[in-house]
């Protein structure tokens, strides 16, 4: 479960997080949408504890990103888009099984994840290959599979599917609703719409670091009589007027 109560992030004169409140619960899959600059990489960032908030907070299963961020990294699993992260000189394997056992889990515990993810990805091939020569659909699969090999409860993922394949973007697709069957709780940042409306059935929706739509794609289509890519448009545009 997470739960934002006025979380707001300033640089300097410029609010990019404007004190923004919402709640989704366990097993919910949310899209997170808006223009670039509307605050949702900072957003996400916020809720990794990877920025401190200026004002507010948000509760992450329990765990305040204030007083408790050991607690909530525990919790969450990260992938910002471009940024693999990955070490080139070790292989697929090594990479993963590094980041599992910054997460305190046992060499047994992370030999079985790897294994199971592996098989998910379709990586048993080049799983003990240096990741120096992947291909980026190849390190963004590893890149997944590092970022959940501790079975967080929780996955932030800001444009995971960016410059993929068709087939690679599928895999990640069937990944992620396979997390929510499993009680997962995901936010998904896309700025694709067909992508969003077939993973999401709900989406919050950010323009200049506020929220201004928070619930159900259909209820939304319904409302402004449009389908979710005009919907969206109509929003934003008013509002850059």
């Amino acid at each position: 479960m997470i739960i934002t109560e006025n979380l707001t992030k300033s640089f300097k004169d410029i609010k990019a997080v404007d004190g923004i409140n919402f709640r989704i619960d366990r097993g919910e899959i949310y899209g997170l949408i808006g223009e670039n600059g509307a605050g949702k990489t900072t957003t996400l960032r916020l809720l990794a504890t990877m920025l401190s908030p200026t004002e507010g907070t948000a509760v992450i299963n329990g765990n305040d990103i204030n007083k408790n961020p050991d607690k909530v990294r525990e919790n969450i699993g990260i992938l910002f888009g471009g940024e693999t992260g990955l070490y080139d000189r070790l292989s697929a394997r090594e990479n993963i099984e590094y980041f599992g056992r910054l997460n305190g889990f046992s060499k047994k515990n992370i030999d079985r994840r790897i294994s199971e993810l592996s098989d998910i990805f379709q990586m048993n091939e080049y799983i003990d290959r240096r990741i120096g020569g992947f291909s980026k659909g190849m390190k963004q699969k590893v890149a997944i599979a590092r970022s959940i090999v501790h079975d967080p409860d929780i996955l932030l993922l800001d444009e995971p599917t960016s410059g993929l394949d068709i087939g690679v973007t599928r895999i990640v697709h069937e990944f992620i609703k396979r997390l929510t069957k499993n009680g997962k709780t995901v936010i998904f940042s896309s700025h694709n719409m067909d992508e969003v409306k077939k993973l999401c059935d709900k989406i919050l929706v950010m323009n200049k670091g506020r929220i201004i739509y928070d619930g159900y794609i259909k209820d939304l289509e319904e409302q402004k009589g449009k389908n979710l890519d005009d919907a969206f448009i109509d929003m934003v545009g008013d509002r850059n007027v």
